[in-house]
C-alpha cells in the first residue's frame, strides 16, 4: 500500500485464495479500511463455488494491468501464488478452452474411483502428468484428465509447446520479502492465533453451511481443513490451531524455496517489511521505472 501511494499505483491480487470472497480473515485479505486507502483489484471477486485457475486469473490480471496503464497508474501485484505470477510474466501453454462438461465428468469420476484409481486412469492418457503428480493432487489430476480427454492430446504435450505471453511488451520487477525463518515462523503462529480470535471460526461455519464440493480450491485453503475438523468435533481447538500453524509453516518454506529457484532476479529484502525499508524499496522501484522508460 505504501508503494501504491508513493507511485500512484493500484494493488492487484496474485494470491489464489484471496480471489474468493467468503474468507476475508482466513485468507488474510486486505481489510475494508485498507481497500479504501488505495485501489485494490481482484480481491474477493469470485465465489468459493468456483474454481480459479492460473489461466483464468491471468486473463483477469491482464485486464486490470491494462486498465492501470490506461489510467496512468502503476500496477502493483502482490501475492505468493507462484504459478499465477509465472503465467503472467512468462505466458501460458496454448491449451484451448475446455468445455465445462469435461471438468464435471472428471470430478464425478474422481469421486467415484478415489485418488489412486483416478491417477491410474490419467496414466492411460497422460503418463507424464500421472508420473509427476501425487494421487492427492486432485485439482491437477482432474485438469490433466479433462484436457487430455477433450483435446485428444496429453496435457503434458500441450505444456511443452512455446508459451503465449499475454503482455509481451511489459517489463516486470520482482521484490521478495524473505525474513529469517525464525521470525517468519513466529509471525505465522501469531497471525493464526489472532485470526481465530478475530472470528475465523464464524467464517468457517458459514463456509461449511454452503455445502461446497470438498475438492474446490477454497476448501483446501490453509487452516480451513483443520478448523473444519474442530467444528466437526474431530479435534480440540488447540490441536486444530497447532496443526494449521504447522501446515502454514511448511507452505511458507516451500514458497521460500520457490522464490530462490524461480525468481533469481528478484530484489530480496532480508527481513520483515517495516518503515525502515521504504527508502530501499522506493529507490529500487524508481530506478526500475527510469530504466523501463516509465
Amino acid at each position: 500500500m505504501d508503494v501504491a501511494e508513493r507511485f500512484v499505483g493500484t494493488v492487484i491480487n496474485a494470491d489464489s485464495m484471496q480471489v474468493y470472497k467468503e474468507l476475508r480473515l482466513v485468507t488474510a485479505r486486505p481489510s475494508i479500511e485498507d481497500e479504501k486507502r488505495v485501489p485494490h483489484r481482484l480481491f474477493g471477486v469470485l465465489s468459493g463455488r468456483e474454481s480459479c485457475s492460473a489461466g483464468r486469473w491471468t486473463q483477469m490480471a491482464v485486464m486490470e494491468i491494462e486498465a492501470c496503464f490506461a489510467a496512468g497508474r502503476l500496477p502493483v501485484l502482490v501475492g505468493g501464488t507462484g504459478m499465477y505470477l509465472k503465467s503472467l510474466v512468462e505466458g501460458l501453454s496454448p491449451i484451448p478452452d475446455i468445455d465445462e462438461q469435461f471438468r464435471i465428468q472428471a470430478t464425478a469420476l474422481h469421486r467415484e474411483l478415489g485418488g489412486e484409481a483416478f491417477k491410474a486412469e490419467v496414466a492411460k492418457i497422460d503418463p507424464v502428468s500421472a508420473e509427476r503428480l501425487p494421487a492427492g493432487d486432485t485439482q491437477r489430476l482432474i485438469r490433466a484428465w479433462e484436457v487430455s480427454t477433450a483435446t485428444g492430446r496429453a496435457l503434458s504435450d500441450w505444456q511443452n509447446e512455446p508459451r503465449l505471453c499475454p503482455l509481451p511488451d511489459v517489463q516486470f520487477a520482482h521484490i521478495a520479502v524473505v525474513p529469517p525463518r525464525g521470525v517468519l515462523y513466529a509471525g505465522i503462529d501469531a497471525r493464526f492465533k489472532s485470526m481465530v480470535e478475530l472470528g475465523a471460526l464464524d467464517e468457517i461455519r458459514a463456509l461449511m453451511a454452503m455445502n461446497l464440493d470438498p475438492d474446490l480450491p477454497l476448501m483446501k485453503a490453509l487452516g480451513v481443513p483443520e478448523l473444519m475438523a474442530y467444528e466437526r468435533g474431530e479435534m480440540s481447538l488447540d490441536e486444530a490451531i497447532a496443526k494449521a500453524q504447522q501446515v502454514s509453516r511448511n507452505y511458507a518454506k516451500r514458497q521460500l524455496t520457490w522464490v530462490r529457484s524461480q525468481l533469481p532476479e528478484a530484489h530480496i529484502l532480508p527481513a520483515q517489511y517495516s518503515k525502515s525499508f521504504e527508502g530501499e524499496i522506493f529507490s529500487f522501484i524508481h530506478q526500475f521505472l527510469l530504466t523501463a522508460g516509465a
